[in-house]
């Protein structure tokens, strides 16, 4: 049996933010119910994630801004990926293309721009550790003599279906991290109004190597599901003496099959995704603008037709708790698609 739904990773991941480090460390993962047509099989995808920034906040409360400071960031995704023993196991690249266009003060004036390149190239190996199906086939044929067969039983497979993923890979220094030389020079005058967007949330990379660790469960019975995933990166030493935080960010929640038959699903899910994230440290000490911890509700629509998946959420903040004072997310919007060969 076929199991559904694992998203990004975030990715975006989904997705999997700081207020931006989801641009930075999720990594997308493709639909766990994603079609397998032989025990080797190649893969590839697009998985885009955009987030608007537009709300300052100060330790967790909105503030006015009066400049009307935003940042529009969008991450794309290119996964290349190889599947073995029937999916039991995967390795996968994801290359990450970067778009960040911004406005914010900058002492009396205003500075306008934009940063795009290439992101931090992440390595991801997936191993699926357990799997159990419950078989009620004899039920199926009961219900089906009345008339009133149950969606799993329709194709063959049984009513009840648990899944778990665990994933680990390595992110690699690749983007552009010289934006955050920016920290050396920053100065407040008084009286000018404050910004919240800084080197560090416009830099395509870390400037480190990073370690990634997840995992994805599913739970199904008949056209009802459960899917959670998380992902925790552990941050080395950057460039420029600057470490970004560890995070651990999450998603998942209830759903169901509106469509489920050979060859084709579609489903609709309730999901509850987060972040959270200490602060940052430059030259040794605290970057104070930097901790999060966030809470995003949406819907997601996943679907699988063939040897395609694909799926699209919105994802409204919830909770917005911030350190000192930062420019957060108003909305995010992921989508991606993955085809096997």
């Amino acid at each position: 049996m076929k199991s559904l739904l694992a998203p990004i990773i975030l990715a975006s991941i989904a997705l999997t933010t700081r207020t931006i480090a989801c641009d930075l460390c999720g990594c997308y993962l493709p639909n766990l119910e994603a079609p397998q047509p032989a025990r080797f099989s190649l893969y590839s995808g697009l998985a885009e994630q955009f987030t608007h920034f537009g709300t300052d906040r100060f330790n967790g409360h909105e503030v006015a801004n009066p400049t009307g400071e935003y940042l529009d960031s969008s991450n794309t995704q290119i996964i290349v990926g190889a599947s073995f023993f029937d999916g039991c196991f995967s390795l996968q690249a994801n290359i990450p293309l970067l778009y960040r266009s911004f406005k914010r003060p900058e002492g009396f004036a205003i500075d306008r721009g934009h940063e795009s390149g290439l992101g931090d190239v992440s390595l991801l190996a997936n191993l699926r550790v357990f799997r159990k199906d419950a078989l009620f086939h004899e039920r199926g044929a009961s219900l089906a003599k009345d008339g009133k067969t149950s969606a799993a039983a329709t194709i063959g497979e049984p009513d009840f279906s648990a899944t778990l993923n665990l994933t680990g890979g390595l992110k690699l220094p690749t983007g552009d991290s010289s934006r955050i030389r920016e920290e050396f020079n920053e100065v407040e005058i008084e009286g000018a109004p404050q910004s919240g967007i800084h080197g560090h949330d416009l830099a395509l990379g870390t400037g480190s190597y990073d370690g990634i660790f997840g995992a994805q469960l599913l739970l199904r019975y008949q056209s009802l599901f459960f899917q959670a995933d998380t992902q925790y990166t552990w941050r080395g030493f950057g460039r420029h003496s600057y470490r970004y935080a560890n995070d651990l960010s999450w998603n998942g929640g209830p759903g169901i099959y509106l469509l489920r038959k050979e060859g084709s699903l579609l489903a609709l899910q309730a999901t509850l995704s987060g972040e959270t994230k200490g602060t940052d440290r430059f030259r040794g000490e605290a970057a104070l603008d930097t901790g999060t911890t966030a809470l995003y509700l949406g819907p997601q629509i996943s679907a699988v037709f063939g040897r395609i998946s694909a799926e699209v959420a919105a994802d409204l903040p919830v909770i917005m708790n911030t350190t000192a004072f930062q420019t957060t997310p108003d909305y995010r919007i992921r989508a991606a698609f993955t085809v096997h060969f």
